[in-house]
């Protein structure tokens, strides 16, 4: 299945369900992608998240219903995924403008549209990248959950990691624990192949260099053997990161002959400069071959 059939019928699942329960993971495999991926490249690719669409969607259409039937307000608050017309009525006032009394009686409601995948001719530009094949090594790292991408809440909560990190002397206790020869800085780490319900591990670390590990806050984590596709990041963090992540998304997954391999991603940091303009990094990205 190629890329676009994969986002339409995930699209058109979505739609299918607005009356009723949306899955998340039913949505992603609809798109042969991970929870965790579908909802991030959602993101990249609308500039909302997949909750934000099908509440919009909902409330949107909420407000047909209002205006072009008799039933009661309370029947169309459940229809659409809401516990008690007084919060239906918080969430349609917010994004109409109006209530949904008001709304039934002639006042002026939001639309919106529904999404479709359509082919646009565009490309024409070069992305740089690598393909490269890792044996499984073993990574000393600090972890901690953080949230399910939710616009920029991931990266949010990821940057006062990193800053946590460096402020509190973990980062002198990785190093002491690392060895640089293959990924020649500080590892990010996206566990994403063990997105739960709140959210997915995210570590900070380097490549494990097997001395005994005294240091109390830090785990030793197995990482199997992958193929990865390597891409450079230029630029300030994290701007350059989501700029970079967002051509990934939406120019080397579409149109090359790889795909999410739903374990990891590593982001390979040289140094603790990245608010310069110039600052260049690595993200490497598991992938296998599309079938």
């Amino acid at each position: 299945m190629d890329w676009i059939t994969g986002i339409q019928r995930a699209l058109d699942y979505t739609e299918a369900h607005l009356t009723g329960e949306v899955d998340y993971e039913e949505a992603a495999r609809a798109a042969c992608s991970s929870p965790f991926h579908f909802q991030r490249m959602f993101t990249m690719l609308c500039g909302f998240t997949l909750g934000d669409y099908i509440r919009m969607r909902r409330l949107a259409l909420a407000a047909e219903d209002l205006m072009r039937t008799d039933d009661k307000v309370i029947d169309i608050a459940y229809r659409y995924g809401y516990d008690t017309p007084e919060s239906f009525s918080r969430a349609f006032t917010r994004f109409h403008g109006v209530t949904p009394t008001q709304a039934r009686h002639g006042g002026s409601v939001k639309s919106f549209s529904r999404l479709s995948v359509k082919l646009i001719l565009s490309g024409g530009t070069t992305m740089d990248y690598r393909i490269e094949k890792k044996d499984a090594f073993q990574l000393v790292c600090k972890k901690k959950q953080v949230t399910k991408p939710q616009g920029d809440t991931a990266t949010a909560d990821i940057s006062a990691f990193w800053n946590e990190v460096g402020a509190d002397g973990t980062m002198g206790k990785i190093c002491r624990y690392g060895k640089f020869d293959t990924y020649h800085g500080v590892l990010g780490i996206c566990f994403s192949g063990d997105m739960a319900d709140s959210g997915f591990p995210y570590g900070i670390g380097a490549e494990y260099n097997g001395a005994p590990l005294t240091d109390s806050g830090l785990d030793i984590v197995e990482i199997p053997a992958y193929t990865y596709a390597v891409f450079t990041c230029r630029g300030k963090m994290p701007d350059a990161f989501k700029d970079t992540y967002k051509r990934i998304c939406t120019e080397f997954f579409p149109q090359s002959n790889y795909e999410y391999g739903q374990g990891v991603e590593l982001e390979v940091y040289p140094s603790a400069d990245t608010q310069n303009p110039d600052y260049t990094c690595e993200i490497w990205i598991a992938v296998k071959e599309k079938k």
